[in-house]
């Protein structure tokens, strides 16, 4: 059954958000509507996370639109109907992401495959598949365009629990600047936020626990990322202001990993 839910239109840029039903990709969808754009919430099913997530946003013109990112026919079903709900995407961010915890030592075989294949096909190939679709119908309207790629510290510092997390988000960093090289003769800027640990409600049971207080001193601020700060970094990295930025991987930790 067709679940699409909208509302009237708005005036602003298209913009769509993958994996917006909670968390970072929740904040960034906010962000968008409070600049008046219009936003295609994606989830991986509709459910009351996302419904709430779209009922919230500020002003008209939002979609909510499931998808298997996993899938590529379901990636092109999704690119289709955000376009034709939108009126066309502007703005791409690939924020949808799994973390299956497998530290080698302890994981099968079996396991392991199964981890790095869930891990590959949602937090790698699915942004690439989907910026394809994205940026060719930008391509083919001479419309300029943003991508955005929400990737992770870990991808520099390592995940030794998460190591298929870890190496998805490195390439998905690589992939945004081999898209920022290709895609610049189009007009269409491509950059990256690596974010920290940022307080969302996935971790909400670490941060209150025991190692809570071991994860805030990560930070020489003492405390973790809001989801609505990696948000700011997002709508940036989005603004006609920020074409100079493709490329980069901008990081949005609270010095708590330092690259050189």
């Amino acid at each position: 059954m067709d679940r699409t839910v909208t509302k009237l239109p708005s005036t602003g840029r298209g913009v769509l958000v993958t994996g917006a039903s909670r968390g970072i990709g929740r904040a960034v969808a906010a962000a968008f509507a409070r600049a008046g754009d219009r936003v295609a919430v994606h989830c991986s099913t509709v459910g009351p996370d996302a419904e709430a997530t779209l009922a919230a946003l500020e002003g008209e013109g939002h979609v909510l639109i499931p998808a298997d990112l996993a899938d590529p026919d379901s990636v092109e079903e999704l690119a289709a109907r955000a376009e034709e709900a939108l009126g066309g995407v502007d703005v791409l961010v690939n924020n949808a992401a799994v973390m299956v915890a497998h530290p080698l030592a302890q994981t099968s075989y079996e396991q392991w495959q199964q981890a790095w294949r869930q891990t590959v096909d949602v937090n790698l190939l699915g942004p690439a598949h989907l910026s394809h679709r994205v940026a060719s119908r930008m391509v083919e309207a001479g419309r300029e365009g943003r991508i955005v790629n929400i990737g992770s510290r870990g991808a520099f510092r390592g995940e030794p629990d998460h190591p298929a997390y870890g190496a998805t988000k490195a390439a998905l960093h690589a992939l945004g600047q081999s898209l920022a090289v290709s895609l610049a003769p189009h007009g269409i800027a491509v950059a990256s936020v690596a974010p920290g640990f940022v307080a969302t409600e996935r971790v909400a049971g670490r941060l209150e626990g025991p190692e809570g207080e071991g994860i805030r001193a990560q930070s020489p601020f003492g405390r973790v990322a809001e989801a609505d700060e990696i948000a700011a970094a997002v709508l940036y990295l989005a603004s006609p202001q920020a074409m100079w930025s493709s490329g980069t991987v901008l990081d949005v930790n609270g010095a708590s990993y330092l690259r050189t």
